[in-house]
């Protein structure tokens, strides 16, 4: 499987705001997008998820089969927001997106020990600490298995033992053969990751 990006461009309010952008992902691969506030990170990975149009290029995932028919139904999205329902339980908000999504991987209580809150499924989402809701916004990506990982800065808020979990779930992830773009300010501990810097100068 490939994920496939050329010539990309981008715009916000009518404004360009990146261009000529391009890359290839095989599985196992990792890309780390970096540059300043502004320059188009959050909406490169918008577009990579399906969620926002390019004004130019070309997206593809080859190889995905029948279970993977295009790049959108292949990709999970970790934005800004952490997409949770404040009045839900945790376990609530990880079973509604595990059946919303389907594929389900992980069993609920497996993936909330791997981001080390084996305790609070029965805690409503909106009781938790920023880094709590992180933690467990990672943990959607855990409970249903999509391939390409898209990753808007994911450490926001963690402390520095829940990144280095975080980091072992990528590893984890990309030696399952699967494929992450991150864009992030913060260094991410994802060995051999290509780079790429937008709006350099």
């Amino acid at each position: 499987m490939r994920l496939v990006a050329d010539n990309l461009a981008g715009e916000r309010g009518g404004e360009t705001v990146f261009s000529g952008i391009g890359f290839t992902l095989g599985g196992g691969d990792a890309l780390v997008v970096t540059g300043p506030n502004g320059i188009g990170k959050s909406t490169l990975l918008r577009a990579v998820a399906g969620l926002l149009p390019l004004a130019a290029g070309r997206l593809a995932l080859e190889g995905g089969g029948e279970k993977w028919p295009n790049l959108a139904s292949a990709c999970h999205y970790l934005g800004h927001q952490n997409a949770m329902k404040t009045a839900l339980t945790v376990t609530e908000n990880l079973a509604f997106w595990r059946d919303f999504l389907g594929e389900a991987h992980l069993p609920l209580s497996d993936a909330l020990d791997m981001v080390g809150l084996a305790d609070i499924g029965h805690l409503p989402f909106g009781y938790l600490s920023t880094g709590q809701r992180r933690r467990i916004a990672i943990a959607r990506l855990l409970v249903a298995y999509r391939p390409v990982w898209l990753l808007d800065e994911p450490t926001a808020g963690l402390d520095r033992a829940s990144e280095a979990q975080f980091a072992d779930l990528m590893a984890a992830h990309c030696e399952d053969g699967g494929m992450i773009v991150a864009a992030t300010h913060l260094p991410l501990a994802l060995e051999n990751a290509q780079q790429l810097r937008m709006g350099s100068g």
